[in-house]
C-alpha cells in the first residue's frame, strides 16, 4: 500500500551553488521514499509543468504517482546561498484551499499555499514553520499512530518552552498532540527520539560536502518510510533517516536501499562538554576591507551563530580604528580564548594567514574556506599544517560546527 505524501511543491532557486528545480517539502520527501522502492502518491497544488516534472520522475522510478488540483503558479524560494534565508515569491495571501487525504499511511507537511487535512492510521507530521507551526489536529486531521518531526527550536516553541531541551519539549508535545513518537533534530547532536517507553539519541553523520536545501524534507521522508513501511522502531527509523540525509547532503541525490547500505559515513563526534551546553567560541578570520568582504563576514557570523556557536569577529568586536598594537593584542587574545577558527582565505590576506598560523601553533582546529585558491601554492602552508580545507561555503560552516562539537 502506498504512502500518501501531502504538502507543498515549490520552485527552488539557489544562486551559489547553482540550483533551479521544482521540489518543495512534499515533492522531495515523496521522491526520497519512491527512490527507496516504496510506492508513493504525492498530493499538492501543481502547475502543468510541475505535474509533468513529477510524472516524468514517476515514470523513471516506477513507484511515484501524482494527484492534486491545478494552479497557475508555484510559490518560489530564492536563495543567495544554501544557508541563506530565502526570499519567497508568489505565496497566495488567502491560500489555494485544503487538500484532504484519507490513507493507511500518510506524511503531512505544513504548507505556504494552502492546507492539508489528513485522516490516517499512521501519520508523520512536520509543521514546517519555525514560529507558527500548527498542531496536527488543529485543522481536523486525525491519526491512530502519530509521529511528529521538527527541529529543537520548533519543538520548544510549539511546546511553549523556549530554549528547552527535547527531553522536556518532546513529552509535552506528545501529550498535547496525542503523538506516539516525537523526533527532535538537534544539529551536530543528531536527533532525540521520544516514545513513552524509550528515549534514544541517534547521531548526525559527517559528510565531505554539505548541500543544505531540503535536507529536513529528506529526513522526514526516510523516517516515515522506515517507520511506517519498514516497521522499524522509531530510533532505528531516525538513524536510517540521518544516514540518508547525510547521503543527500553529500550528493544532492536520493539513495536507493543499496546506496544507503554501501555509503560509508561516520557519526559526528560530540564531546560531553558540548552536550552539556558549554559554549564554543569561533574566531572568524578573514579580510574585511571592502563591502563584499564585509558582507561575507556578516553572513558567516549569522550562520555560525545560527549553529549555536559564539563568534568573535575582529570586524564586529574590535573594528577598524585604533592603535594597531592594541588591535592586534585584542585579536590575539580572542584567538587564544577561542576553541576553533573559521578562516576566509579568498584574497590570501596576510593578516588572515598570520592568524591561521598562530592558531595552528596553538593546536587549535582551523577550517579554511576558499573558492578561488584551493590547490594553489598560496595555500600550501594552510593545507600542509592540517587545516580543514573547504571550497564550498555551507560545508565550511558545518565543518566548523563539527570541529567545535568534538572539543
Amino acid at each position: 500500500m502506498a504512502i500518501e505524501v501531502v504538502g507543498g511543491v515549490y520552485r527552488e532557486r539557489c544562486l551559489r551553488p547553482s540550483w533551479d528545480q521544482v521540489y518543495g517539502s512534499a515533492g522531495r520527501a515523496a521522491e526520497a521514499i519512491a527512490t527507496m522502492g516504496t510506492p508513493v502518491v504525492l498530493h499538492s497544488f501543481l502547475t502543468d509543468d510541475a505535474r509533468e516534472a513529477f510524472e516524468d520522475r514517476g515514470a523513471l522510478l516506477g513507484t511515484l504517482s501524482v494527484k492534486g488540483p491545478r494552479t497557475d503558479e508555484l510559490v518560489r524560494f530564492v536563495y543567495m546561498h544554501d544557508l541563506a534565508v530565502p526570499r519567497i515569491y508568489d505565496a497566495p495571501k488567502q491560500g489555494r484551499g485544503v487538500l484532504e487525504v484519507s490513507a493507511e499511511k500518510a506524511v503531512r507537511f505544513g504548507m505556504l499555499d494552502g492546507d492539508a487535512k489528513v485522516h490516517a492510521k499512521w501519520a508523520v507530521y512536520d509543521p514546517q514553520n519555525i514560529r507558527e507551526g500548527r498542531p496536527f489536529a488543529e485543522n481536523g486531521s486525525t491519526a491512530e499512530r502519530l509521529a511528529l518531526v521538527m527541529n529543537s527550536f520548533e519543538a520548544a516553541h510549539m511546546a511553549g518552552m523556549h530554549g528547552a531541551h527535547p527531553s522536556r519539549s518532546a513529552p509535552a508535545l506528545a501529550a498535547e498532540q496525542n503523538a506516539e513518537v516525537v523526533v527532535v533534530k538537534m544539529g551536530a547532536q543528531g536527533a532525540y527520539v521520544w516514545t513513552a517507553s524509550e528515549q534514544r539519541q541517534v547521531p548526525a553523520y559527517r559528510t565531505k560536502r554539505v548541500w543544505k536545501i531540503g535536507s529536513g524534507d529528506c529526513f522526514v521522508g526516510h523516517f516515515a518510510n522506515a517507520w511506517m513501511e519498514g516497521g522499524l522502531r522509531p530510533w532505528e527509523a531516525a538513524d536510517i533517516a540521518s544516514r540518508a540525509t547525510a547521503y543527500y547532503c553529500e550528493t544532492q541525490g536520493f539513495p536507493t536501499a543499496e546506496h544507503l547500505a554501501n555509503h560509508g559515513t561516520k557519526p559526528v563526534s560530540v564531546s560531553e562538554a558540548y552536550r552539556s551546553g558549554e559554549p564554543r567560541q569561533v574566531y572568524l578570520a578573514g579580510p574585511f576591507f571592502d563591502l563584499m568582504q564585509q558582507w561575507l563576514v556578516e553572513q558567516a557570523v549569522i550562520n555560525l551563530e545560527d549553529m549555536g556557536l559564539k563568534v568573535f569577529s575582529p570586524l564586529h568586536d574590535v573594528g577598524l580604528k585604533g592603535d594597531r598594537s592594541t588591535i592586534a593584542q585584542k585579536d590575539l587574545q580572542a584567538l587564544r580564548d577561542s576553541q576553533v577558527m573559521f578562516a576566509i582565505a579568498d584574497g590570501v590576506d596576510p593578516g588572515t594567514v598570520f592568524e591561521v598560523g598562530y592558531a595552528r601553533a596553538l593546536n587549535k582546529p582551523v577550517v579554511v574556506y576558499s573558492e578561488r585558491h584551493q590547490g594553489q601554492e598560496s595555500l600550501t602552508m594552510l593545507e600542509g599544517s592540517g587545516c580543514v580545507m573547504c571550497t564550498n561555503y555551507a560545508t565550511a560552516i558545518y565543518s566548523t560546527l563539527w570541529e567545535a562539537a568534538a572539543l
